[in-house]
């Protein structure tokens, strides 16, 4: 007899949620078939097997949170002989409870089938203008639309997206308090030991007096998301030194939680909800993996980035004639050319003229990180959540290009086939809500980033020429960014830089 155990499921994964057992008590198992699918914090994966024979106990069922190590199943080698050489390919029979409702998803879960992509796609349609329906491409998951008539969703999952009424907002990768001990992006390294000290103890309940610390401690304390009332103090009177706030830092690097979770229960997000059931019904869901995980980032960008959100429009009646008349080109290609496809573009000549935007704030050493690469994240909406695949080097591609890639980039988030390195490592990022609506809205800054570009409806408005109105397609555009790294001037400058590149693509160019 031997045992199948949970492998090495890549870098800082160490736990996930069992969606389907692939085989059944009795099936004959071949080595590297796939045994389970397992959501871990930002895809979904199919393990393979290391052990060959016939399976003859299962250990775990859909729903269970396992981690690395953990028995999953015990097979019979006698059996080996008789397995086919497969070469991974599995027996597709459902397991038996494969179709219950997943546990901690809150939603029911039943044999994966892909989605067809929809057929019809429209973007951007200008009004008077007829154009023949084309085959979709995958794109960021949302797109533009012009007010004066309906406008095509941007990719192949908007039209899923308005159906659903869902919106994007923005952080992958994160970690869980229930989750094993791993870096996380929500902490901070000590890079000159790399060493984890004791996790500290949660922040006590209720009003607590003020800590005794000097304004620039405090301020070192804001700025790494730690609650400085759970600092222990050496100086006299319990005051609170820059060594004190770095010793307690590196202490919570040994911890299960990060330093945002780990003080969580100072503030006010600890405190019990009332009883709701004395005003009615109520029924209770637990948070999906992702949905826990992006909760946990967002929450840690939110306290530790003071944001500051800028608006313009851009007039993109011209950009939207040529939009139209390079998209076969594009599909051909294996994309499509979509609004957000050239906002890649755009945003990539934008991050080489100003390079503060594609940098990172290293608090714990007082340094800013800037970045020489140029690679961009795209918001995509997705059944399990938000993902943010990065699209590399965008610089050096082609919008043709970068179309083809955004699509196969989209198509792999709705999918679950994304890497836990294809969502990491982007400079800035870019989430398009023009799919479902809205003239303006205050995107979250996806920490370690310092910026975010939402893109909203394009729509059809009255512009002066100088010497009658006439109508122009203006698309409103909104750049968050950390005021840490970013003044209000230079987030201005950049966003109109943005806007005179869509209003004239020549700019590119130059």
């Amino acid at each position: 007899m031997s045992d199948f155990k949970i492998p090495e499921l890549g870098e800082n994964v160490t736990a996930g949620d069992v969606v389907r057992v692939l085989v059944n008590v009795g099936d004959t198992l071949a080595k590297d078939q796939p045994v389970l699918e397992l959501e871990t914090d930002k895809a979904t994966i199919e393990v393979p097997s290391n052990v060959a024979g016939t399976v003859k106990e299962i250990k775990v069922k859909p729903g269970d949170k396992v981690k690395v190590g953990q028995l999953v199943l015990t097979v019979d080698e006698q059996g080996a002989e008789a397995a086919p050489a497969t070469g991974g390919k599995r027996d597709t029979k459902p397991a038996p409870d494969q179709g219950e409702a997943r546990q901690g998803g809150g939603e029911a879960r039943q044999d994966r089938v892909e989605e067809p992509v929809p057929s019809e796609p429209r973007e951007g349609r200008v009004e008077g203008a007829k154009e023949q329906p084309t085959a979709a491409a995958e794109e960021g998951g949302l797109s533009q639309k012009a007010a004066a008539e309906p406008q095509p969703a941007d990719g192949g999952a908007e039209r899923g997206a308005a159906e659903r009424g869902r919106g994007e907002v923005e952080g992958p990768d994160v970690q869980t308090p229930d989750d094993p001990p791993r870096q996380r992006r929500g902490e901070v390294v000590d890079i000159s030991r790399g060493a984890r000290a004791p996790q500290p103890a949660p922040a006590p309940e209720g009003d607590a007096p003020p800590a005794p610390a000097a304004p620039s401690v405090r301020r070192m304390a804001r700025e790494l998301g730690v609650d400085i009332r759970n600092v222990t103090g050496s100086g006299e009177g319990g005051r609170i030194s820059i060594e004190d706030l770095q010793e307690y830092v590196k202490g919570v690097m040994s911890g299960a939680t990060s330093v945002s979770a780990a003080v969580a229960g100072a503030g006010p997000a600890a405190a019990p909800l009332p009883d709701f059931t004395k005003w009615g019904e109520v029924e209770r869901k637990p948070m999906s993996n992702i949905r826990r995980k992006t909760a946990e980032h967002l929450g840690h960008a939110w306290s530790v980035i003071p944001h500051v959100t800028q608006h313009d429009r851009a007039d993109i009646t011209s950009l939207e004639a040529l939009r139209k008349q390079y998209s076969p080109q594009a599909e051909k290609a294996g994309g499509k050319l979509t609004m957000t496809a050239i906002a890649l573009k755009v945003v990539a000549g934008a991050l080489k003229k100003f390079p503060q935007f594609n940098s990172s704030v290293d608090a714990a050493r007082n340094e800013i990180v800037f970045k020489k690469s140029i690679h961009v994240g795209v918001a995509v909406d997705t059944e399990r959540g938000l993902l943010v695949p990065v699209i590399r080097d965008v610089d050096r591609k082609g919008i043709f290009e970068l179309s083809a890639e955004l699509a196969k980039a989209s198509e792999k988030a709705r999918g679950g086939k994304l890497s836990l390195d294809e969502m990491q490592g982007g400079g800035m990022t870019i989430t398009n809500l023009g799919g479902i609506g809205g003239t303006s809205f205050t995107p979250i800054v996806n920490w370690p980033e310092v910026a975010i570009l939402g893109v909203s409806r394009g729509a059809f408005e009255p512009v002066w020429n100088g010497s009658s109105f006439e109508p122009r397609l203006m698309l409103p555009l909104s750049l968050s960014y950390d005021h840490r790294v970013i003044d209000g001037a230079d987030a201005a400058r950049f966003l109109r830089w943005v806007c005179e590149a869509f209003e004239q693509p020549f700019v590119l160019a130059l």
